[in-house]
């Protein structure tokens, strides 16, 4: 069925008189809402309008100059308007219907093979791609950490972490030669952006496509928490899932730096976000839950453990 032509206003809101409902799905980092609606009881789409005035542009870059590339293994992307007015840059995408995030191995598993083959494009072929992310880069997160080490011996502490360990993380932090081998990255590869839509997996939302280390999208597939989708994980599934990326990327990687430099990475990241969570529990938990950030914490400060006692085990 082709959309009417007026479906958006002027405005950039949907236009209620050509739809027949609408559900809201998500609020965005600006407040503004990602809808499915219907034009009638068995056709419906997603709006999905700008959710963070820094991404201005991006999705739409990526749709028509990386997942060309790609086999289809994300939404269709069916009408957009980019403009210099926030409030009037949109999308309309295929509505996949209902979606399952659960985490289990069996759908990591699924995943890490496209993000194993996603990291093996040559990216001299694929243009332009951004150099930065969401977050800030890896170098960064280091540096904050360090220059905060004090209060992070002290909030570790709190969460019954060993000294031995911190001191492990920060001695290998000072001393590591980190790879500057730089992949197309998804950007945001936590639990709410893959999905199973019947038998078929998706991977979402890829405005945060950017060029960085591998280990990025591995951290935030394996590892990063979020609040609105608990996740368990344990030692031998993660090294099941790294092995499993080895076996598929196109590049040769030493195992044992591989698996090092993975531990340390996600050592320091897993810290990083456990200072955000305080911050956020501090602040009375602003968009989320003290439930859901206590939740939050107690996953990342698990993950950490994990990973700090994997470091620990690897040769200095």
């Amino acid at each position: 069925m082709q959309l009417p032509n007026n479906i958006v206003l002027a405005n950039g809101a949907l236009n209620d008189s050509v739809i027949l409902k609408r559900e809201i799905l998500y609020k965005g980092m600006n407040g503004r809402f990602v809808e499915r609606f219907y034009l009638n009881p068995d056709t419906s789409y997603i709006f999905k309008p700008l959710t963070n005035n820094g991404q201005l542009g991006k999705e739409v870059w990526v749709y028509e100059h990386i997942l060309p590339h790609f086999p289809v293994i994300f939404p269709k992307m069916i009408s957009y308007s980019i403009h210099d007015c926030t409030e009037r840059n949109w999308m309309i995408f295929e509505d996949l219907g209902p979606l399952s995030h659960d985490f289990n191995e069996e759908i990591v598993m699924r995943v890490i093979k496209w993000v194993a083959w996603w990291h093996s494009l040559p990216v001299e072929n694929l243009g332009n791609v951004p150099l930065t992310g969401l977050k800030p880069k890896i170098e960064n997160v280091i540096s904050e950490v360090s220059i905060k080490q004090e209060g992070v011996y002290r909030i570790l502490s709190s969460l019954n972490m060993e000294r031995e360990l911190i001191d492990r993380i920060f001695s290998e932090l000072s001393l590591w030669p980190f790879s500057e081998r730089k992949v197309l990255s998804h950007g945001d590869l936590h639990t709410g952006n893959f999905a199973m839509a019947g038998n078929e997996l998706k991977i979402l939302d890829w405005e945060h496509t950017h060029l960085n280390s591998p280990y990025w999208d591995l951290y935030h597939l394996i590892d990063m928490s979020h609040p609105l989708f608990p996740k368990k994980m344990t030692s031998s599934m993660r090294e099941r899932i790294l092995e499993t990326y080895l076996n598929q990327v196109s590049f040769e990687e030493d195992r044992a730096r591989f698996f090092k430099e993975y531990y340390l990475v996600a050592s320091v990241f897993s810290i990083w976000m456990i200072l955000l969570i305080q911050k956020d529990l501090v602040e009375n938990g602003g968009k989320w839950s003290t439930f859901q950030l206590n939740t939050q914490l107690a996953e990342t400060a698990a993950s950490l453990q994990q990973c700090a006692a994997a470091l620990r085990k690897q040769p200095l």
